[in-house]
């Protein structure tokens, strides 16, 4: 080492950087990509399917997937009933959804109009904060929550994300939504219209509710499940192989059974509830989970209501509404022989991981992207040489003098830039719906709380066996990792480990 200061350092300094440099590309042989299943299971906790002995499924979104033409069908249906039905300017008429714009998990501050993207620390991610379609300056972000990057725990989302002046928005439904809020907002601040921010929120939350609530996306799905609808073979082919297993199956859904039935039938055939033992439509979830106040009622086969007594639940019969704790006492079915999938992490999954000991699986169909990206060689070189960089800051701040803090500086820079451009592969306003960066985001955080298991889709269930166990892997914790890249890089390892970690990589 070099005595501090001067060029000696400077040259020092860079030599290590240079070194670094073709260690990271010699232990990243071309071809290492595409280490990643985007068909894969990830598992947080240990979970073995032999012991599932019943499986339920949420239906929107779950087991129909449905293509990306309904989120634009959303936004215009909305879009209409804010200029019709609550008289905004005609203007919003020109306003078509972005497809690439928002991602799940973000939030938005009512009061701020704000939508943004935290971390699990809570902290805001800076250059992912946006007003209207516009990001807002870092600096000013800044300013708004007093000085610092951190939103108070108190104004955080309470259990399900709706906190007094942030809303997390959680399912895929609300990709149009966060659209259209975005687009609303331009609009008032392009043509210098004052606005009351709680207004604007409600107004557009209730547009959105009401496409649903009116049925008018249950009608288009229905006239075209073709278009709308995607993998239906493969779920027959899950659902199927399930019950030949032995496996019971049930179904909870806030959806009306007209509409289901549809659904099932093109997706599975027209028996498609011979397979289930328990169909529970209009469930009003979360609802159905943490209230006892609603009894269940039968329909009939042609969806009408019946008014007698329910005393048991019978195979092949549909009901509405009801509640988790009338289920559990008439099912019997109890804790982890239970596993229950759903794509929204709240309103489907907390509850029955936390209160019942339910087994959960997260349905999140961004992984397929995300796992594509993560597989390829740009993306894989950029985190990999980030990590070496970052190491390496770490390790060469104590030379303070001039020059070598010229140099820091320039690597800082470089980090800076490598950062943003890793962010960008994902989504160019708000990056990964994992990761702020180096930090998991909220909604991670989240899914890893509520979630046994997570995957792109159902069907990826096809790809193990019915008895298969999984096992999370052994991820390091910050004093456990020796074999991280940046230190073997930056020398605080003794180099003979290099050969094993070609082989672990």
């Amino acid at each position: 080492q070099p005595a501090r200061g001067g060029a000696d350092t400077r040259s020092y300094l860079w030599a290590r950087y240079h070194e670094m440099k073709k260690l990271v590309y010699d232990l990243l042989p071309p071809g290492v990509c595409s280490l990643l299943n985007p068909a894969a299971i990830y598992a947080n906790n240990e979970i073995s399917l032999g012991d599932v002995e019943i499986y339920g499924f949420d239906y929107d979104y779950t087991l129909a997937q449905y293509s990306n033409l309904l989120h634009s069908m959303i936004f215009n249906t909305a879009r209409d009933i804010l200029i019709e039905q609550f008289k905004y300017p005609e203007g919003l008429g020109k306003y078509d959804y972005i497809p690439g714009f928002a991602i799940r998990g973000l939030h938005y501050d009512v009061q701020k109009s704000l939508l943004m993207k935290i971390d699990a620390f809570h902290y805001v991610q800076l250059g992912t904060a946006y007003r209207g379609l516009k990001p807002v300056p870092d600096e000013e972000v800044i300013e708004l929550y007093g000085g610092t990057q951190h939103i108070p725990l108190y104004q955080m989302s309470d259990f399900y994300g709706k906190g007094p002046s942030l809303k997390q928005f959680m399912d895929i439904f609300s990709l149009p939504e966060m659209t259209l809020l975005s687009s609303v907002i331009d609009y008032f601040i392009t043509h210098g219209i004052e606005f009351d921010q709680v207004h604007l929120y409600k107004d557009i939350s209730d547009a959105i509710r009401d496409v649903h609530v009116k049925g008018v996306m249950y009608k288009w799905i229905e006239k075209d499940m073709e278009q709308y609808i995607l993998h239906g073979d493969e779920i027959y082919a899950v659902l199927n192989r399930l019950v030949n297993h032995k496996k019971k199956l049930f179904l909870i859904t806030n959806s009306p059974f007209s509409f289901v039935d549809k659904g099932m039938k093109h997706m599975v055939g027209k028996n498609w509830r011979d397979l289930f033992d328990m169909v529970i439509v209009q469930a009003d979830k979360p609802n159905f989970f943490t209230d006892r106040r609603k009894p269940f009622r039968k329909l009939d086969d042609n969806g009408s209501l019946q008014w007698d007594k329910i005393n048991q639940l019978e195979k092949g019969k549909i009901y509405k509404e009801g509640n988790l704790f009338d289920f559990l006492r008439l099912t019997g079915w109890r804790g982890s022989k239970v596993l229950y999938f759903g794509d929204h992490l709240y309103s489907d999954l907390a509850d029955l991981m936390l209160r019942h000991g339910w087994r959960t699986g997260a349905i999140v169909p961004e992984l397929e992207t995300e796992i594509r990206i993560i597989n390829t060689e740009q993306y894989m070189h950029s985190l990999t040489w980030q990590q070496a960089l970052t190491g390496l800051l770490e390790r060469m701040q104590m030379y303070q003098d001039a020059e070598s803090k010229q140099v820091l500086l320039e690597w800082m820079k470089e980090r800076q830039e490598i950062r943003s451009l890793t962010k960008n592969l994902f989504n160019p306003q708000f990056g990964s719906i994992f990761r702020t960066f180096h930090n998991p985001t909220y909604f991670s955080r989240r899914l890893v709380r509520f979630s046994d298991i997570y995957m792109a889709s159902i069907s990826c269930l096809l790809n193990y066996d019915v008895n298969f166990t999984f096992y999370p892997r052994r991820t390091p914790l910050q004093h456990e990792a020796p074999l991280w890249m940046d230190q073997l890089c930056t020398g605080c390892m003794k180099t003979p480990f290099l050969e094993e970690m070609v082989h672990i990589r």
